[in-house]
């Protein structure tokens, strides 16, 4: 049990984290900006993250089933400090995700924002990579799910005035420490596994 509770609170947190001032946050806050009506955004972000982060859990899955064990450890690991160093570069959004938004009404433009925006992005790999990590990857997307709505649910309902009050560069700071203390665990048991 505590397994899938580790798997549930560390990906919870780290997405949580990772995903303040990310694109699709960006997107959260221009979404709300233009519509003004925050339950078809959020549901639409809600959907959105299970559809994109389910793909993602099940691709880590697949990597697990594909890998031997020792190569996997030293492939999570390395990946692990790559989303450390990668958290800490800011996200810009760009215009054509936004521009989505007025053919398709709030829920379908959030919707399709979303999924189009967390395509390849921090988030989304981190999804990957915590999936081929923990034993559970259906924990893994629940707790990347909910990291994603805390992170962006609170941008749509009070939009700008919360980004300009949070300290990105701490917060990014927090969420790449995190990566990294994951990436040396798991190369420091790749290594024990060579008797290093």
């Amino acid at each position: 049990m505590s397994s899938f509770l580790d798997a549930f609170t560390v990906s919870t947190g780290v997405v949580a984290l990772a995903e303040i001032g990310d694109k699709t946050q960006l997107l959260a806050f221009l979404l709300a900006a233009r519509f003004k009506k925050p339950l078809p955004i959020v549901a639409g972000i809600l959907v959105a993250t299970l559809l994109n982060h389910g793909l993602a859990g099940a691709l880590g899955s697949w990597i697990t089933a594909m890998l031997r064990p020792e190569v996997l450890r030293w492939v999570l690991g390395v990946s692990f400090i790559g989303m450390a160093v990668w958290t800490l570069i800011p996200d810009e959004i760009e215009d054509d995700e936004a521009q989505v938004a007025q053919r398709f009404g709030v829920f379908g433009a959030t919707l399709i924002t979303f999924f189009l925006a967390e395509m390849g992005d921090k988030t989304q790999i981190a999804t990957v990579a915590m999936a081929a990590h923990f034993p559970d990857p259906l924990w893994v997307v629940a707790g990347t799910t909910l990291g994603m709505l805390i992170a962006d649910v609170p941008a749509v309902f009070v939009g700008d005035k919360l980004a300009a009050k949070i300290p990105m560069r701490l917060v990014h700071g927090i969420a790449a420490g995190i990566f990294a203390l994951l990436g040396a665990a798991t190369l420091m048991g790749a290594a024990k596994g060579l008797g290093f």
